[in-house]
Parts: structure tokens; sequence; C-alpha cells
């Protein structure tokens, strides 16, 4: 297919949403639509604007030194006074959470970038829809964005992109129709959290048929019997779309033999989907292996984008980084839905080998509210990269 035909593909692609829409809210936009007007209006919020107010942005004071999070660079500012970059950032002290931005719908967060300094697993993320007590999404900001081993490594995909320095930034569109509260809590014991952070969102209809964004965390260091959760519990109707794993490997050679497995409404003992291996599931293949060696990649909805391997006496285990964003393909469940994947590796002789590597999971999912609780997120000593 030469490249004319495929961009003329991939404009069909995009504006198949954009031409059926009888009334645009602006929601949901994309390259096919995005030339259509919209009487959608645009916020944003940080720390230079926390209530996300028309023409309320910039306005902290650098003489306001008595105030804690309204004018941290006031010292930085001092010669040029209210207007110039007074509040970029805010700080979080160990114990606290504090409330990043909460804001009034009908309407949907369509970006979120941040910077977050300190233990990216010691920070957890957390966000409220509606008037619900319990969060929708749980999980510590560096797995949020697919940096799981509090490690930096470049992640470019549709949904997630992780840039130099350590810029986060998230693309999952976010619907929410009477409220919305974002928290971060620094769990850590000692250490203060810098965080620069910004909330783009509009203000817009958002359709019935709507589901709410959610994304749980969990870890279990070791798998003590070769098949790991990744989730199980969802209640509901929704969509599965999307998955970050942090897998450590705790014995050498080939550790990605397991496979995924879905149960969907009501499956027992055997999955409606069922993978043939680990590698197979997150689009690559073979152990991920070009010349004996693993090999990174970054795609749109699919990645091997880190490897960080033995560097020293204190560096001893291998560990990896994977995505797999079901954004063409979401898993569709109508009651419930479980996923598990075995920690299976690869003996001598052409046996699998049953593990007990160390991993982690963010899952991602659009569902119907309520949702079912979430397992209790651990403490830092259970959080720890180590």
């Amino acid at each position: 297919m030469n490249r004319k035909k495929i961009f003329a593909f991939l404009f069909i692609l995009f504006a198949i949403d954009g031409f059926s829409q009888s009334k645009f809210s602006g929601l949901d936009m994309n390259m096919g639509n995005l030339y259509r007007m919209s009487d959608a209006k645009t916020r944003s919020i940080s720390p230079e604007n926390f209530t996300g107010a028309k023409g309320k942005g910039g306005m902290a004071d650098p003489a306001d030194k008595a105030n804690p999070n309204v004018a941290n660079a006031s010292n930085a500012a001092r010669d040029l006074g209210a207007g110039w970059k007074v509040n970029p950032y805010v700080q979080i002290k160990p114990g606290q959470t504090f409330t990043l931005a909460e804001m009034e719908g009908p309407g949907a967060i369509q970006h979120i970038w941040m910077t977050p300094t300190g233990n990216w697993r010691f920070s957890i993320l957390r966000i409220y829809w509606d008037d619900e007590n319990e969060p929708s999404v749980e999980c510590p900001v560096g797995d949020f964005f697919g940096q799981g081993w509090n490690t930096y490594a470049q992640l470019t995909s549709l949904p997630i992109c992780v840039n130099p320095g350590s810029a986060f930034n998230c693309y999952w569109p976010m619907p929410f129709r009477k409220k919305c509260r974002i928290t971060m809590e620094n769990i850590n014991d000692k250490d203060a959290m810098t965080v620069y952070y910004q909330i783009d969102y509009t203000l817009t209809e958002v359709p019935s048929d709507a589901g709410y964004f959610h994304a749980q965390f969990r870890r279990s260091n070791p798998v003590e019997t070769s098949i790991y959760t990744i989730v199980d519990g969802i209640r509901g109707k929704g969509q599965f779309v999307g998955l970050y794993m942090a897998w450590g490997a705790n014995n050498n050679g080939w550790w990605g033999e397991g496979e995924i497995k879905f149960f969907l409404d009501g499956d027992s003992q055997y999955p409606t989907i069922c993978g043939t291996g680990t590698e197979d599931y997150f689009c690559g293949s073979y152990n991920f292996d070009r010349e004996g060696k693993y090999k990174e990649f970054c795609t749109p909805y699919s990645g091997l984008h880190q490897v960080i391997r033995p560097g020293g006496d204190y560096k001893v285990t291998m560990r990896f980084g994977l995505y797999r964003w079901h954004i063409m393909d979401p898993i569709r469940f109508e009651k419930d839905l479980k996923i598990t994947i075995q920690d299976l590796g690869w003996h001598h002789g052409g046996r699998y080998l049953a593990q007990h590597s160390d991993i982690a999971s963010t899952c991602f999912w659009y569902q119907s509210d309520p949702h079912a609780a979430f397992p209790k997120i651990p403490d830092w000593r259970e959080l720890e990269v180590n």
C-alpha cells in the first residue's frame, strides 16, 4: 500500500465518528472532526489557577508569602510582581493528601500533564467522579503513567506519553456528569514532593451512554501461586481498554511464557479470551528478542518501552515495563470481569517453569457507576521498589 492510500485510509478512519454525529459536543475530538465548531468551553486547572475559572489565571502575588502553595516561587518572582511566574507548582508534605483539582460538570478531562518529584511509587493519584466517596482511579502516579520502576523510560503512545525529563501526559478521555475531584497523597514518611501540573478539560454535554474512567493498581512481590491476578471483582457493564505491567524476573532465562486470560460475564474455570504468551499479548513475539537481546519498542497501542538490565553489585535483576492499549479492540463485558496472567518461564529441556516474579499492574477500563470496591492500596513498605 503506497503512502497516499495509507493517508486516505487513516483520514476515513478518523472521520467516521465525526461525520456520524448529529450534534457535535466537542467531547470526542480527533483528526477527522477537529474542524467542527462546538459550544463546549475549554478550561484548565494548574497551581496558577486552582479553580480553572475564566480570567483567573496567574493572579498569585509574590508578596503573599504567608499562604502555602499560593506563592511558592515568590523569591524568584520578587523583582517582577504579580502576573509573572509566581506559583507554578505545589508541595505536598509527608502523609499529606492534596486536592489538585475540583471541577463542576457536565464535562470531561481531555489532558493531564504533571512532573512530580520524589518516589513515584509513594505518590498515590486518585480521581473521584460525581458524588462517590471511593475513588474510581487509585494508583501510584508512576504506574499510572507507565513508570512503575521509579526510573524514567520514554513512552510514546496514543493515551500515555512520558517525555524528557520526567513529563507525564495522559490523553484518556474522562467524562463526568456532576463533578470531578483529583487528589495526590504523599505516603513517603520523610520527604516532601513537588508537583508541577496542568489539567485541561472541557465543559460540554456528556452522552447518556458514556462510561466513567477507572484505573486499579495491584502488586504481588513475589507471586506465590504463579498465577497473577490483574483485576477481579469488576461488576457492571463496561469495556476494558488497557494494561500496564511492571514485571521483575527473579530467575534467569525467558520469563514470559504465561497466558493472559479474560473471564467475562460469569466465566468460571475457563475464560472466554485466552492468550498464547506474555509477549504475544503485548503485541511482540519470540521473547522480544533480536540478535540475542531484548529489544525495546513503543507503538501507539503497545510496547516494551523499558528494560532495566543488571548493572553491578546492587542491581542484579531484570525488570520490564510493558503496555497494551485496547483502543481499537476494547474488551466489552455486560456483568463482570476478571483478568489473570500466568507467571511462567522456560526450563532447560523444553519445560515450562512456574515462577515467583515481582509483578505490579495497572488496568484501565470504562464502566457505568457505581463500581465495586477496590482492594486497599498497600503502604509504602509493600510498594517500594527494592
